[in-house]
C-alpha cells in the first residue's frame, strides 16, 4: 500500500487541526498535490513521518503502520468505521477496541436454517416428510443487551395437500444485571440436558459464574399436545440447575417443578384417562456428568427421579425413576465443510423423569420408555449438515407397544 493511496483515505476522515506547522517533512515541498492534507494530519497528531524529518510518501506502508493512523484519527474522533472494521485485527493488536465500531455497522443481524426431515415409524406405520424454515433476527440493544426473534414456517409434504403452519417460535432478550446473565421471553428452555424438557417455554432465566455455574428459571412451558384443547400447555415451572466445567469432566445437578400440567384437559397414564381439571403437578430432580477423553470422544450418563400427583393424590403406575447413558465421536460443524460424527445413546425413563423430551424416539406419551438409538451427521458443504438415525424403543407399561424409527434430515443454514 503506497502512502500515496494512504493520503487519499486519510483525506476523506475529516480530520481538522487548530493550526498547521510549517512544512513538517523535508521531503513534502510546499507546492506538493498532498502538502495541504499532509500538514492538517501531522498538527492533528495523526501521522508523524519516521522521526527523521521525512515522510516517505513513494514507500510501501505495512498493515501495523496503516493501523497506527487508523487508530490515532479514531482517538482523533474522526469517523472511520469502515478502516476500523478492515485492520480489525491489528488495531487490536495494538490495543484499540472496535467492538463498538462493528456493531453500529451490524446492528441487525438475518439468519436462517431450512431443514428437509423425513420418518418412518413402524410403531403406527405412519412417515413424516416435511420441509421447516426458520428466520431468525437479532440485533443489539446496547452494550450489555441483545434480542433475539424466530419465525418458523412447516409445510407437510406426506399427503401434498399444502398443509403449513407459519408462527412466531421465539422472541426474547439476553443480557446483563450486574454479575447476573438474564435471558427472559419465549426462548427455548433446555432442562437435564434435554431428558426432561427441550421446547419453548415463557419465562426468565438468570445465571452466575462461569466454570461453576448456578442457574435458576421459571416461567410457563408451551406445546403439549392434546386433540381435545390445542391451548394444553406443560403448566407452570420453577427450578434450578447447577454445572461445574472441571477441564474434560462436566456435572450437572437440578430440580424443576412444574405446576398444573394440562390443566382443563385431559392426559392418559397406563391406558386411563384422567381429566385434568386441577392440573398434574411433577417435581424431578436429576444428577449427571460427562467426559470427554480427547476432544473427539465423550461419554455421558444421568440419573433422575421424579415425584408425579394429581389432586394431591401420588401416580404410582408410570415409573418414577430412570436414567440415561450416550457416547459421542466428534460431529459435523455446518462452519466446516467434510467435518463428521457418531452418537449413541441408550434410555430407561419412568414416565414421571420427563415432560418434553430432547430424543427424536418415540417416548410412548407418559408411559415411560426404554431402547437406543445410533446415528451419523455429515457436513457436505459449509452451511449444509445431513443426518440419518435409527431408533428401537419399547413403552415400559407395555411390551406391544415397540417402535423402530428412521430418521433422516438435510439442514441448510445461511
Amino acid at each position: 500500500m503506497k502512502k500515496s493511496l494512504v493520503l487519499a483515505m486519510a483525506m476523506a476522515l475529516g480530520v481538522t487541526a487548530s493550526a498547521y506547522a510549517a512544512n513538517p517533512f523535508s521531503d513534502v515541498p510546499a507546492g506538493h498535490w498532498a502538502y495541504d492534507s499532509i500538514n492538517k494530519l501531522a498538527a492533528a497528531g495523526v501521522i508523524e513521518g519516521y522521526g527523521d524529518t521525512t515522510f516517505g510518501g513513494d514507500k510501501l506502508m505495512t498493515r501495523y503502520e496503516m493501523a497506527q493512523i487508523v487508530a490515532k484519527a479514531m482517538a482523533k474522533g474522526a469517523n472511520v468505521d469502515k478502516l476500523a472494521a478492515e485492520f480489525a485485527d491489528e488495531l487490536d493488536n495494538l490495543g484499540v477496541r472496535v467492538a463498538n465500531l462493528e456493531k453500529k455497522a451490524d446492528n441487525v443481524k438475518v439468519t436462517g436454517e431450512l431443514r428437509y426431515r423425513y420418518t418412518d415409524s413402524s410403531n403406527d406405520g405412519n412417515t413424516n416428510n416435511d420441509l421447516r424454515s426458520r428466520l431468525w433476527v437479532n440485533g443489539q440493544i446496547n452494550d450489555d443487551w441483545s434480542y433475539t426473534g424466530m419465525l418458523e414456517n412447516t409445510q407437510d409434504l406426506t399427503d401434498n395437500a399444502g398443509n403449513e403452519d407459519t408462527s412466531f417460535q421465539r422472541a426474547y432478550v439476553e443480557g446483563k444485571l450486574g454479575g447476573l446473565n438474564v435471558t427472559a421471553g419465549r426462548y427455548n428452555a433446555f432442562f437435564a440436558n434435554g431428558n426432561v424438557y427441550d421446547t419453548r417455554a415463557d419465562g426468565v432465566e438468570v445465571s452466575y459464574g462461569s466454570k461453576i455455574q448456578l442457574k435458576g428459571f421459571a416461567g410457563k412451558g408451551t406445546d403439549a399436545v392434546d386433540a381435545k384443547k390445542e391451548d394444553t400447555t406443560f403448566g407452570n415451572y420453577a427450578g434450578a440447575e447447577l454445572t461445574g466445567d472441571f477441564n474434560k469432566l462436566g456435572l450437572v445437578a437440578g430440580y424443576v417443578n412444574f405446576k398444573d400440567m394440562y390443566k382443563n384437559s385431559q392426559v392418559a397414564f397406563d391406558r386411563v384417562v384422567y381429566g385434568v381439571k386441577e392440573g398434574l403437578d411433577n417435581a424431578i430432580w436429576y444428577v449427571g456428568g460427562s467426559y470427554d477423553f480427547d476432544g473427539n470422544v465423550a461419554v455421558s450418563g444421568m440419573y433422575l427421579k421424579g415425584d408425579a400427583s394429581y389432586q394431591d393424590e401420588d401416580l404410582k403406575a408410570i415409573g418414577s425413576d430412570g436414567w440415561t447413558a450416550g457416547l459421542t465421536y466428534k460431529g459435523a460443524e455446518a462452519s466446516e465443510a467434510g467435518s463428521w460424527g457418531l452418537f449413541a445413546n441408550y434410555y430407561d425413563q419412568g414416565g414421571m423423569t420427563y415432560v418434553a423430551h430432547t430424543t427424536d424416539a418415540n417416548t410412548f406419551d407418559n408411559e415411560g420408555f426404554k431402547g437406543w438409538g445410533v446415528g451419523t451427521n455429515y457436513a457436505f458443504a459449509k452451511g449444509i449438515v445431513g443426518t440419518v438415525a435409527y431408533y428401537d424403543t419399547v413403552s415400559k407399561l407395555h411390551d406391544e407397544d415397540h417402535d423402530n424409527i428412521v430418521w433422516a434430515d438435510l439442514t441448510f443454514t445461511f
